[in-house]
């Protein structure tokens, strides 16, 4: 049997493991819905990536000699920090506390403690067990709360008997892998500073068959604002965490959320750590939140308000966009009098796309502060030379005639400086709005301090996505989420959500003006063509910023009039080798996606081997 085929059938067995027919069916029924045979097709597709279950049995199993490593590692340790295991638990099935409670005695790091707190439960084998493992290992403290109070009170129970200067947080039916706390401690003796680290983490069904995992980014603040992406491991201070208040009540269902963005305002970025490990498994029941936060309506509301608490704190009025299951969108609100937005299109010779461009900025936008320039350079179509006379009456447009060499980067930065707004949005004369309030969405994010460059997400007629910003792959720049459905969620619902990226397309690129002038446009010399934008992603981020794009600013655009179409694999070799001289490191690891994933024509599936050594094979070597 070939390789190939051994996939799909070890995919297929990974994608059918936990579930009833009933919810295959409804999970297909849906695909269809959203996507039709294309959804279909690319999933089928996805089915050709190793399983979950290989990808397991390969890299993410620990030998007897990977144990005895990492024993060695953490006796040589200079600072083996006490990390206190919050739990709390009410009426927890016997099997499932039990496993949660030995998961936590298996662990590889010796140096912690487990805090449970229970919060009054009624089932009689709820305190045997407590009192047993309490009796068995002196690290486990419990408290018997006299009344319930749900899981806030619980949490905050448990953090009043922690003595560890960090708290790592456990569900009451959950199980942490050996390894997990060993990496928490070694990325604190590499950097001592940290306040706050999490962890990748997957799914865990009454079997013991893993599954669902999610394999996450570094610190992305603006994707952690649509969803909780730190959740689980997550391990704070001690000392921010109660400074802060601990868990509120109120905010059940979200609690833990509401706890990191509170945090995450007390600490600075440098200080969140990433651990790229599946360090904790969650349990899969029916009606959990580990299975959808939409299970729990309380949870979704819970959310909301803590987000909006966050950016209220922030002094930032924002509308939040629900996004299934549980996510959001913000919207940042813009002043009341919104800036001039300087649209700069580089014309080529197709009338009937530039025209559908000009009227979807004329007609369909919703945006009134806005100057379009129309750069001509090689214009020969008789027709568009016609239509300038007219164009130019126009009020928001200016014709400018462009003479110098015919490079899309010199031709931007000379634009650039004929420009009257605050804010540059280059755009491709292939684009057109697929909704009104597209410019706004990017201006309103844009204009935020620490924001660089926001970019939307392009689209064809027929549904396909053409652009969703850059992520850097084995050194190369990649769409993540290119040819799926406009519709389709994406990988752990990102291909819906706002977030931090290394780079958005000049397609449509909306960035401040000062900030364009800050890092001197785009690099005229060592970029003519193709990567031009990409590297001014990186420019800014030089300077401090993040990128952002917003796949709720929706554009149509033909595939002929994207610039990751238009130049061919040979023409982007030359860039990108210069892309890799000038950046370096930068192109080796992306913050914004993570090294076990690799991803193919919008088809993510795990990276094999991962981009990123196994921490344990290093240890001895």
């Amino acid at each position: 049997m070939g390789t190939n085929t051994t996939h799909y059938i070890s995919g297929i067995r990974d994608f059918v493991a936990g579930r009833n027919i009933s919810e295959l069916f409804i999970k297909g029924f849906r695909l269809w819905q959203r996507e039709g045979l294309h959804g279909l097709t690319r999933l089928i597709h996805g089915l050709g990536h190793i399983s979950y279950r290989e990808w397991i049995s390969r890299y993410d199993m620990l030998t007897e000699h990977d144990r005895s490593s990492i024993s060695c590692h953490i006796a040589a340790m200079t600072y083996r920090p006490l990390i206190s295991v919050l739990m709390p638990t009410y009426n927890t099935p016997e099997c499932f506390l039990q496993k949660a409670i030995e998961s936590v005695r298996n662990q590889l790091y010796p140096n912690w403690e487990l805090c449970i707190a229970d919060d009054a439960s009624h089932a009689p084998h709820v305190r045997a067990i407590l009192e047993q493992a309490a009796q068995q290992d002196h690290r486990i403290r419990i408290v018997f709360r006299g009344e319930n109070g749900h899981i806030s009170a619980a949490s905050n129970t448990a953090l009043e008997i922690a003595q560890g200067d960090f708290i790592a947080l456990l569900d009451h039916d959950d199980e942490l892998a050996e390894s997990a706390l060993y990496h928490v401690a070694r990325a604190l003796n590499e950097n001592t500073s940290l306040d706050l680290l999490y962890s990748d983490e997957d799914k865990i069904d009454i079997h013991g068959r893993r599954f669902g995992h999610y394999f996450k980014p570094d610190w992305n603040p603006d994707l952690f604002c649509s969803q909780n992406m730190i959740s689980h491991l997550g391990v704070y201070r001690t000392s921010i965490a109660r400074a802060i208040g601990g868990f509120r009540t109120g905010y059940e269902g979200s609690q833990d959320w509401d706890l990191a963005l509170r945090f995450i305002a007390q600490t600075q970025p440098a200080h969140i750590h990433h651990i790229p490990h599946i360090l904790y498994h969650w349990r899969a029941i029916p009606g959990s939140t580990s299975i959808s936060i939409s299970a729990k309506s309380y949870a979704v509301e819970a959310a909301r308000r803590s987000l909006t608490d966050y950016w209220s704190t922030r002094k930032i009025r924002v509308e939040l966009e629900g996004v299934e299951p549980g996510h959001f969108n913000t919207s940042i609100c813009l002043p009341a009098t919104p800036p001039v937005v300087s649209i700069i299109i580089l014309a080529t010779d197709r009338l009937d796309r530039l025209s559908r461009c000009l009227d979807g900025l004329n007609d369909e936008t919703d945006y009134a502060e806005q100057e379009i320039l129309l750069v001509t350079s090689s214009i020969t179509c008789p027709d568009i030379l016609a239509h300038l006379a007219n164009w130019r009456q126009d009020r928001n447009l200016r014709v400018l005639a462009y003479s110098g060499p015919a490079q899309h980067s010199s031709i931007y930065n000379w634009a650039a400086q004929q420009a009257h707004g605050k804010v540059l949005c280059l755009l491709s004369d292939a684009a057109e709005p697929a909704s009104p309030w597209w410019l706004k969405r990017l201006v309103g994010h844009a204009l935020r301090p620490e924001i660089g460059a926001t970019g939307a997400k392009l689209c064809t007629r027929e549904g396909k996505v053409l652009s969703s910003g850059y992520v850097l792959i084995d050194g190369k720049p990649e769409c993540p989420f290119v040819d799926q459905s406009t519709a389709a969620p994406g990988y752990a619902n990102r291909a819906l959500l706002n977030q931090n990226l290394s780079a958005v397309s000049a397609a449509c690129m909306v960035v401040r003006k000062t900030l364009w002038d800050e890092v001197g446009g785009m690099d005229e010399r060592l970029f003519p063509g193709a990567f031009g934008d990409i590297d001014l992603c990186f420019s800014l981020i030089s300077k401090g910023y993040q990128n952002l794009w917003a796949p709720q600013a929706l554009l149509y655009c033909s595939a002929e009039g994207h610039p990751m179409q238009d130049e061919d694999e040979l023409a982007r070799q030359a860039p990108l080798l210069v892309l890799r001289q000038k950046w370096g490191e930068r192109l080796n690891h992306d913050p914004a996606w993570n090294p076990n994933l690799a991803t193919s024509k919008g088809s993510i599936g795990l990276a094999t081997p991962p981009r990123l050594p196994t921490t344990w094979h290093k240890i001895d070597g």
